[in-house]
């Protein structure tokens, strides 16, 4: 923020955001599928999403106080950091360890497959909570380059409130019509985008999908060119069916199923 806002007391305004990603993919056999599961399974174990949030927190300004990450079994990732910004540091005191619980990162993996449609989802759930005056919205482009992001799901919440020196209550402290504002347009411009959001409490909800599909960089080990012209569509389709279901959250399409 340009001109900082003085406040009376510490900044214990909320600002919580829910970042959900999915990686669409076609592996065409069973055990194209099980292989595609394994490879993301090691390229987004607990170690690198561990690096991911580490440089995330370094971006908006937020000092790591400890982490917890577990690999699991058959698949899947979990890594959660305590964070706080500079205000919020021990000073061997207990009054600033009462709020560092309300900062946090959390970050899970969910690889699944469907047999029958040789459709494979990667899915992220990032939650990021801030308590003072750091906001995760300055880290969204680093979010969505870190990950194959077919599919987007933001929430945005500011809760509670401060108070300024003459005891105004102050609700939100920083500017924002949309989370797209946040977004750099270089990257808006491969996705449609839509907004629900709820100004006057301060929820902001934004859904991003993927437009283009260039067909070779959705096939699990298989060249493009090793497949019919017909099917090169029937699988295109397939995929697209696949992420405007996630996307608008409900089943569109039914239970067709494609195998080619």
């Amino acid at each position: 923020m340009e001109n900082k806002l003085k406040l009376y007391g510490f900044n214990n305004l909320t600002k919580s955001l829910s970042f959900n990603i999915y990686d669409v993919c076609y592996a065409r056999t069973p055990k194209a599928q099980l292989d595609y599961i394994a490879y993301v399974d090691e390229v987004y174990n607990s170690q690198r999403i561990t690096d991911i949030m580490t440089h995330l927190t370094e971006m908006i300004g937020a000092q790591v106080l400890s982490v917890s990450r577990q690999d699991y079994d058959p698949q899947g990732a979990s890594a959660t950091f305590l964070i706080a910004d500079d205000t919020m540091i021990p000073t061997g005191g207990t009054e600033t360890v009462a709020h560092l619980d309300k900062s946090h990162v959390t970050v899970h993996t969910y690889p699944e497959y469907h047999p029958d449609t040789s459709i494979a989802t990667f899915r992220v759930d990032i939650d990021v909570a801030t308590c003072g005056k750091i906001t995760p919205l300055t880290a969204l482009d680093y979010l969505i380059g870190s990950f194959d992001s077919d599919i987007i799901t933001m929430d945005y919440r500011v809760r509670g409130f401060t108070r300024n020196l003459s005891g105004e209550k102050l609700f939100i402290d920083h500017n924002i019509t949309s989370i797209q504002n946040y977004i750099d347009e270089a990257t808006l411009e491969k996705y449609d985008a839509v907004d629900i959001n709820v100004y006057q409490a301060n929820m902001f909800h934004t859904k991003m999908l993927i437009k283009e599909i260039e067909l070779q960089n959705y096939l699990f080990n298989t060249d493009v060119h090793e497949i019919s012209p017909r099917s090169r569509l029937d699988i295109t389709n397939a995929l697209r069916k696949e992420m405007i279901e996630i996307f608008s959250g409900r089943n569109v399409f039914g239970n067709g199923s494609f195998s080619g």
